[in-house]
This record gives structure tokens, C-alpha cells and sequence, in this order.
């Protein structure tokens, strides 16, 4: 793999994907299921789905952990959406359900919900409980990713 090429992980099929870094900005499609890589909405994921996108893709991975029951993450659910639109393809987003993912909200210690996260080469960098509007969340995002 050479600097100019990314991994990305399909947020459809969760097939990983070899694309060149030019490549982001063009709309790419994955080899596999022929959906669009990007396509301004968060991907759904579950714990293994997680997993793979966090591991694997390589560009950030901004985390929604949210639940189902909870008022303010049903409130921030469309100005997550709004950030995916103007964050992505550089920032992959992404919602898990804590009460479907259970156990990977205890390994990351989610202590509330709503609780963004961002990962970047698999790493945890950075944290925040609450809901944002998405200029906020976009806002967010672009500080705390690490600097070229």
C-alpha cells in the first residue's frame, strides 16, 4: 500500500476497499456492492461492524453513541445527519445503539448518551457527551483531528 492509497471500509457491505486518496473526492463507489462509499449519511453500525471500520478505514471515524429511548440523542439525530453531509468523505460517520451494542459501550465506557467520539488509525482521540448542533459537531471534529 502506498501513502497515496486508503483503506475504507463500505459503510453497506463493510467490505474494505483500496482507493486512492485523489480518489475521495470523486464520488467512489465499493468494488464489492457498488454502493457509494459516501453518500452523507451516518453508517449504522453494530459491535463487529465497529470493529472494522474504526480498525481498519483510514480516514476518522466520528462516533455517535446514542440509544433509542433517549430524548436528546433523537434531538441530535438530524444535525448529525446535516454533519455527515459536510464532514464526509474526509471524516467517516457513524451511530452505534447502545442497547444493541451493549458490551462495546462498556469496553469504551460510555457513560452517557449522546456521546460523540473520534477515532483515528484506531485510536480514540477525542470525547464529548452531550448534544451538539452540526455546525458544532462539525466544528468539533475538524479540532480535534491530528494535524498534517
Amino acid at each position: 500500500m502506498t501513502a497515496e492509497s486508503l483503506h475504507i471500509v463500505c459503510p453497506h457491505c463493510h467490505t474494505t476497499n483500496r482507493l486512492a486518496r485523489e480518489a475521495l473526492s470523486q464520488s467512489p463507489d465499493c468494488g464489492k456492492c457498488h454502493r457509494a462509499l459516501f453518500d452523507g449519511h451516518p453508517a449504522a453500525l453494530d459491535e463487529a461492524a465497529f470493529e472494522k471500520h474504526v480498525g481498519r478505514s483510514q480516514v476518522p471515524v466520528l462516533v455517535d453513541f446514542w440509544a433509542p429511548w433517549c430524548g436528546p440523542c433523537r434531538a441530535m439525530a438530524p444535525q448529525f445527519e446535516a454533519a455527515a453531509r459536510e464532514l464526509e468523505p474526509h471524516i467517516r460517520l457513524a451511530k452505534v445503539n447502545t442497547e444493541e451494542a451493549q458490551a462495546l459501550g462498556a469496553r469504551l465506557q460510555i457513560r452517557s448518551i449522546p456521546t460523540l467520539a473520534l477515532f483515528v488509525n484506531g485510536r480514540e482521540v477525542a470525547r464529548q457527551p452531550g448534544a451538539m448542533g452540526a455546525a458544532d459537531i462539525a466544528r468539533w471534529a475538524r479540532a480535534h483531528l491530528p494535524r498534517p
